[in-house]
């Protein structure tokens, strides 16, 4: 009877701190209402060309250039998107891949929340990828935030249905630091949602037209 004792004790206690635990990885994900609250502010869409911005981090990120003023210098390639409502994601990746670890499972799936929320219908999105400043060339972490800008799009896509046309993924690597003051921080690994524009209206179908009365026949004459 003591042992069945300590045995239910300890069946309790493990079970009351995997509640603690599960309530601690709750706390640590943002909110659907958090996610809402930082993205329908949007005033005005920027006059950015997303084929020519991707062309433009890898051709920078590929340059050598003798003169570059370094990570904490270096101008944002695209600084107009600074201005868009903006929700900081602190997803996590396994190291130098696109593969999203399963503590992020949870973020990932409040923001298929929010992007389904009756303010943010009428929007599209960016997922903008970052990579901090390390030890890879800044054409490697380009192409890596690219792949984890996509990786984040096909889950919003094919598991939570949101629809492609909403999503515009694009990976800005070093060119772009959320912290240009500390360009090795983890901070600038983050991954952003940003409203970018608003949903093209789409033009309003023809209605078939009226099959034309058939032609009366002429009366038979008897």
């Amino acid at each position: 009877m003591r042992a069945t004792g300590h045995s239910t004790a300890g069946i309790g206690i493990a079970l009351g701190l995997a509640l603690l635990a599960g309530a601690a990885a709750a706390q640590t994900a943002p909110t659907r209402d958090d996610i809402v609250g930082k993205l329908n502010h949007f005033e005005e869409a920027p006059e950015v060309d997303l084929p020519a911005l991707k062309q433009q981090v890898m051709e920078r990120a590929k340059a050598r250039i003798k003169n570059d003023p370094g990570p904490v210098n270096r101008p944002p390639i695209a600084p107009d998107l600074a201005k868009l409502p903006a929700f900081n994601a602190q997803i996590q990746f396994d190291a130098d891949t696109p593969i999203i670890q399963p503590e992020s499972y949870q973020t990932v799936g409040r923001i298929a929340d929010a992007l389904v929320h009756a303010s943010l219908l009428p929007y599209t999105f960016l997922i903008v990828g970052h990579v901090e400043s390390n030890q890879k060339t800044r054409e490697a972490n380009a192409i890596l935030s690219q792949r984890r800008a996509d990786a984040i799009r096909d889950v919003l896509v094919n598991t939570f249905k949101i629809s492609t046309k909403r999503l515009q993924p694009i990976g800005l690597g070093e060119e772009q630091f959320l912290d240009r003051a500390k360009p090795t921080s983890a901070v600038n690994g983050q991954l952003q949602i940003l409203t970018f524009a608003k949903v093209p209206e789409e033009a309003p179908a023809h209605p078939a037209a009226a099959p034309a009365p058939a032609a009366k026949k002429p009366a038979k004459k008897r």
